[in-house]
């Protein structure tokens, strides 16, 4: 059987089309904040991305040249590109056969999450394009993602300003798409390599691929199979399947970590982030938490802010917590990040919960394949530049 797409485009753009109708439940806080490449006139409420041809993308990529390669993974690779009125893209092209049906729903899955998010802290979808195969079309991020610069040890380390900035914004961007987006979608994929960052280091959350819309009736969705990153997953979602906006809250922990530690979540030797982190935690050892490179001083920014630091340890402690119910919603993340009062009482937990954040992580690394980068059967691939190209 031929493939949707490739059955009827004036079928398919209708499909698109009625993903994109406005609904009473509409996000219309930034409803009227234009993204670049979109269509200009586009009706209030409506998502502002358009269906781009095959030749519009073909000439912004340079047909799809490999210098202008800048992401891959398991089923899409991204490209950067430049449209006709100079604006800057990155064109996601799903990877697998044609005649795919997975490949279609997967498509039109984060077509449908990613196609109604309008926030500054959100990567922005300029539209996608069906001819001739399927495409996604981003606003393109210049510096790449935070892991790329994180983690590049040839240059100066990322300062401790910008790594606040990064974990304020983040949660904000995260916030929204559990209770400001037109849907409650679920990201499932929230790490440092799927947040990008602007000229001036805002973060955006990229690459929907494995994200999840919950209708509001809903407490939780049981999914399978198991899609994600080792060193980043909740225990509920990689024991039993559950996933919620809880499932987030645990991998925005383990990415603040990561931001404030300057370690990545599984380390070359197996090592889990959170096996490294959490003794520190217990014992209030914050100094010992904060990136070693901005101790001395190499980031440029003079060292780091004491009681931020303690911020940021204290509401990782709470997002990486063993007990979903226990965890803070990104609405009270974003509260304690923004400067409320730390009350400590408010958080704590029985002993009988405190014993669950003593246990070894649910998975087992012996699960993991060599050059994998730790990648547990996910089909996603960041929206985006996942290098910096500046």
């Amino acid at each position: 059987m031929k493939p949707l797409y490739s059955r009827g485009r004036d079928r398919f753009k209708k499909l698109l089309l009625s993903i994109a109708k406005p609904t009473a439940h509409m996000d219309m806080a930034h409803a009227a904040e234009p993204l670049p490449g979109a269509p200009p006139d586009s009706p209030p409420g409506k998502p502002a991305w358009r269906c781009f041809s095959y030749d519009e993308i073909h000439r912004a990529t340079n047909g799809f040249h490999g210098e202008n390669l800048v992401g891959k993974g398991g089923s899409s690779e991204v490209y950067r590109g430049t449209l006709e009125d100079g604006a800057a893209v990155a064109v996601k092209r799903l990877m697998g056969a044609a005649a795919c049906e997975r490949r279609e729903r997967d498509f039109l899955a984060e077509l449908g999450t990613v196609g109604h998010a309008r926030h500054p802290n959100v990567c922005a979808l300029l539209g996608c394009c069906v001819d001739r195969d399927l495409y996604l079309v981003f606003a393109f991020s210049a510096r790449g993602s935070v892991s790329a610069i994180l983690h590049d040890g040839a240059a100066p380390a990322m300062g401790w300003e910008a790594r606040y900035g990064i974990a304020v914004g983040t949660a904000r961007g995260l916030e929204y798409l559990h209770k400001g987006c037109r849907r409650r979608i679920i990201h499932r994929d929230i790490k440092a390599s799927n947040v990008l960052l602007t000229d001036d280091f805002q973060p955006q959350i990229s690459d929907f691929g494995l994200a999840k819309w919950l209708p509001t009736e809903w407490t939780h969705r049981a999914i399978a199979p198991i899609e994600g990153t080792f060193g980043c997953l909740a225990p509920e979602y990689y024991t039993h399947g559950i996933v919620d906006e809880k499932t987030d809250v645990f991998a925005f922990g383990v990415f603040l970590l990561e931001v404030m530690a300057g370690r990545k979540p599984v380390d070359g030797t197996h090592r889990s982030l959170l096996s490294w982190a959490r003794p520190l935690l217990k014992e209030g050892k914050t100094e010992a938490l904060v990136d070693p490179r901005i101790m001395t001083g190499q980031g440029g920014g003079g060292g780091y802010e004491a009681e931020q630091a303690r911020r940021l340890a204290f509401v990782a402690s709470l997002c990486i917590r063993a007990s979903a119910t226990w965890r803070p919603s990104m609405s009270e993340v974003v509260e304690l990040l923004e400067g409320a009062e730390i009350r400590r009482d408010r958080w704590a937990m029985p002993p009988e919960a405190e014993e669950g954040d003593d246990a070894e992580e649910p998975w087992s690394f012996d699960d993991l394949d060599e050059g994998t980068d730790d990648e547990l059967d996910t089909p996603s691939s960041s929206s985006a530049s996942s290098t910096s190209t500046t």
